[in-house]
């Protein structure tokens, strides 16, 4: 286990090198100069020279690249190029509020979708189970954003039961604030992890160490939570960490429709300012969350089975 751990820890170093030189790379090659963007139309050509100086544009890119990674050896983002703070100030002044989020998305769809997933196996082609494969395919099929939208609708502007916008000051009140962007979110999320669940239930069910189970007049709810949920449940646990990346994606546009601080906004003010520091540092930090999330999984699925261990 120790050495998978280990072979897991390096790929996913490999990972993150790779994908931030091709994001810093991508980057760059943005038309428009940054130091037209942020001086404005009437900047100088001095003015803009000393800008591309600080930003270290006007070094070759290799040289570019290098000093970048370099600065990260010693934990430094740079600084912001409009208020002069260190980026990862800036950056991890956000994060809590983009992975609390996600967290709580993540939480209450599992919750919802799993006995949900359960069920529909064990009650195979009942109503239960055909209106959670209806749910499943209505719900994957709506767009987050468009969840959003008419969850703002309907919810904060008609009937005027929760917050529009806004994180909220307090733990009760942040809980509060959080109920509808979590459930433009999560919600496509409950019907498809069900789905997921029971597919992987009804295989696990026809095992031979389940039949043998029933054969002692084990009672089937038990034979499901102790001996078919923990092999069932590995493809959403391998799922919900590949999953991570598109939860962040959705994160952008949930946070600016409910003006929510976070990264998501954070990165789109930096896009459109062509804030060089802010970018990388935001996407430094979510392909590190991205491959940490994929990584654990695999480590639990490792752990969970075995078997997946000799994969690498």
């Amino acid at each position: 286990m120790w050495l998978y751990l280990l072979k897991r820890i390096i790929l996913a170093i490999a990972i993150i090198a790779v994908a931030v030189t091709l994001l810093f790379l991508t980057i760059r090659a943005v038309p428009g100069d940054p130091a037209a963007v942020m001086l404005g139309p009437r900047a100088t050509p001095e003015m803009k020279a000393l800008l591309h100086q600080q930003m270290g544009l006007d070094k070759p890119l290799i040289e570019q690249i290098v000093t970048f990674f370099g600065g990260l050896l010693h934990c430094d983002l740079g600084f912001d190029v409009f208020s002069r703070k260190p980026v990862a100030d800036i950056v991890f002044e956000q994060l809590p509020y983009t992975i609390e989020l996600i967290l709580v998305s993540i939480f209450w769809a599992v919750v919802m979708a799993v006995p949900l997933g359960c069920y529909s196996a064990m009650r195979r082609n009942s109503v239960i189970d055909q209106v959670v494969g209806v749910m499943a395919v209505a719900t994957i099929a709506i767009p987050s954003f468009v969840m959003a939208v008419f969850a703002l609708l309907i919810f904060a502007v008609t009937l005027r039961w929760l917050p529009a916008i806004g994180a909220g000051s307090g733990f009760w009140d942040g809980l509060i604030h959080l109920i509808l962007p979590s459930f433009a979110i999560g919600v496509g999320w409950v019907g498809y992890i069900a789905r997921l669940v029971r597919a992987s239930m009804l295989e696990v069910l026809g095992e031979n160490h389940v039949r043998m189970a029933r054969s002692f007049g084990i009672s089937e709810w038990r034979i499901v939570a102790r001996y078919a949920l923990p092999l069932a449940i590995l493809p959403t646990v391998t799922i919900l960490g590949v999953g991570i990346a598109w939860l962040l994606s959705s994160a952008v546009f949930i946070e600016v429709v409910f003006a929510r601080p976070g990264i998501g906004a954070l990165i789109v003010n930096a896009v459109n300012t062509r804030n060089y520091p802010i970018v990388m540092g935001v996407v430094l930090v979510t392909t590190f969350l991205i491959v940490s999330a994929t990584t654990l999984s695999d480590v639990v699925n490792a752990f969970l089975d075995p078997r997946t261990r000799e994969k690498l």
